[in-house]
């Protein structure tokens, strides 16, 4: 089956190799909330963690196979009946399971780690596979270190395990190590030289240790690989593993290349991303591909003119496609008229000649203070260019954070907020934290209730030579997006500390939330 199947299985191991990343750790019920998105993006495998690490990770796997259906539900295990043992308890309610022994094959794993010779370790792969294939019909067998293990003896290691019953054979490139072109020769060379039963899978696991996961994953496939072990935003140990959503949509994008598919729904990648984003408290960088914050966004003028006439000029994929919703236009200091005047449409205002150039001298000197000019400083600008009067938008003035008194209590948030046309208005409002207290009297006062999504703040260290008064002379920048009425709205804000920042930054959000409301309702009282 193995290289002429035109299908690739799709691996996730964010919950196994992922987690064991410092850093990534998760809870039982993070795991969970990650699995069942890893079950609406219909991955073939989730390999849901290590049985026999721990008796938590043990529950934590019994509780995702447990609930989850679809995808066949994994346990990794090492090379002897307690780990094996383990992971078959753990995946016993599951339809549809598999436990995944494994053990180390290289010289350097059987020297300085195992300390056996090359006879203890087949006989090892030999009676441990029997063993776990006699209590389950899905056996996949890894040799770790695979890449730097010698090739007659990676035959002799993968063929014992085949034919004990292993219905997959896993090569992992475990540090990092390979090229491209040495992985497909490898796979190749592996496919012919391995006696294996009809339909037995070959499978890759590569690290980007080098930065090369994603390419000697590809290279695999290319090679006969009808697996593919990958992690949501390509998280795992050390320098991770080949990101999910890098694989997938490169088969499907160049798929006049590789000739294969997989099942993967495409427009629940961006979900299943964020899903994982949440439950680690780690978004992917704004660069990564795909799923990064950047990966559809323009702020050049020479690119937005390009994507305004055509999409394809610019860009290789739909972001509908991976399931986000954007027109790709960020307005920024590097925008130029024709992405203005174009959103400046879509918001219902056609602006030519003059008006075009006030507005974009005013949108200018606007992006340059503030970065990223939204759609409710936007529909400021456009509203004072009519009226004649400045742009009004709400802005925090003071945010007082009083601490509970007792155990019991709630901290109480005093919040004061600038408008051009109400001037000050304040609320106090109590919460569970001290930011959700303030998050909730700036709601009160916009009259928008509205749910955190995700906050990341950056540290901007000051100039050393300037360091300010008090030594320091920092800033925090603050990106949020809150989810209001169904849509999902993004802010930004640049403090001098921490809670004035956050609350900035929910008040910019929750500030275009409001002027895409106010412009809904403008255009439903048109069209009556």
């Amino acid at each position: 089956m193995t290289g002429t199947d035109s299908h690739v299985r799709i691996f996730d191991t964010s919950l196994r190799d992922g987690e064991q990343a410092p850093g990534f750790s998760m809870t039982p019920d993070a795991k969970l909330r990650v699995a069942r998105a890893l079950a609406a993006l219909r991955v073939d495998v989730i390999e849901a963690g290590f049985a026999g690490a721990s008796p938590g990770e043990a529950e934590a796997i019994r509780a995702i196979a447990r609930q989850i259906e679809g995808p066949v539900i994994a346990s990794l295990a090492r090379a002897r009946r307690s780990d094996i043992d383990a992971a078959l308890a753990a995946i016993a309610p599951a339809s549809r399971r598999r436990v995944h022994v494994f053990l180390g094959t290289s010289p350097i794993h059987r020297e300085h780690k195992l300390g056996m010779t090359r006879q203890q370790v087949l006989s090892e792969i030999r009676a441990n596979v029997a063993y776990a294939r006699e209590r389950c019909d899905d056996v996949e067998f890894s040799a770790e270190d695979a890449i730097r293990t010698e090739r007659d003896f990676l035959v002799e290691a993968l063929a014992a395990a085949a034919a004990e019953g292993a219905t997959t054979l896993n090569v992992p490139d475990t540090v990092g190590y390979a090229t491209p072109d040495e992985i497909e020769a490898l796979f190749r060379y592996l496919l012919g030289a391995v006696p294996h039963a009809a339909g037995t899978i070959f499978s890759a696991h590569c690290h980007d240790d080098l930065g090369m996961a994603v390419a000697n994953s590809l290279a695999a496939v290319k090679g006969g690989a009808r697996q593919v072990e990958c992690a949501l935003n390509g998280i795992g140990e050390r320098a991770g593993n080949c990101a999910l959503e890098d694989l997938v949509m490169a088969l499907k994008t160049r798929a006049d290349a590789f000739g294969v598919t997989t099942a993967i729904d495409t427009p629940q990648l961006m979900n299943a991303s964020r899903a994982l984003a949440q439950a680690t408290n780690t978004p992917p960088p704004r660069n990564k591909a795909i799923v990064g914050a950047n990966a559809f966004a323009h702020e050049s003028g020479i690119h937005q003119h390009g994507i305004l006439q055509n999409r394809e000029t610019y860009e290789i994929m739909k972001p509908e496609d991976i399931g986000l919703a954007t027109d790709g236009i960020v307005l920024g200091k590097h925008s130029g008229r024709h992405a203005l005047a174009a959103r400046a449409r879509a918001l219902g205002y056609a602006l030519d000649g003059e008006k075009l150039d006030a507005l974009f001298t005013a949108f200018k000197a606007v992006a340059d203070e503030v970065g990223t000019v939204d759609t409710a400083r936007l529909l400021a600008l456009l509203g004072a260019q009519e009226s004649g009067r400045p742009p009004r938008l709400w802005r925090l003035s003071k945010v007082d954070i009083r601490a509970p008194v007792s155990a019991t209590a709630q901290p109480v948030a005093r919040v004061e907020l600038d408008h051009g046309e109400r001037g000050k208005v304040t609320d106090v409002a109590a919460a569970a934290g001290e930011l959700d207290a303030a998050f909730l009297a700036v709601s009160h006062i916009i009259g928008i209730p509205a749910r955190v999504e995700h906050l990341e703040m950056q540290y901007l260290a000051a100039d050393p030579t300037d360091p300010g008064d008090d030594g320091q002379g920092a800033k925090v920048l603050v990106e949020i997006a809150i989810e209001a009425g169904g849509e999902r709205f993004a802010g930004r804000a640049r403090a001098r500390d921490i809670v004035p920042g956050c609350v900035s930054a929910f008040v910019d959000a929750l500030s275009n939330a409001e002027a895409v409301r106010a412009l809904g309702a403008a255009g439903q009282a048109r069209a009556a």
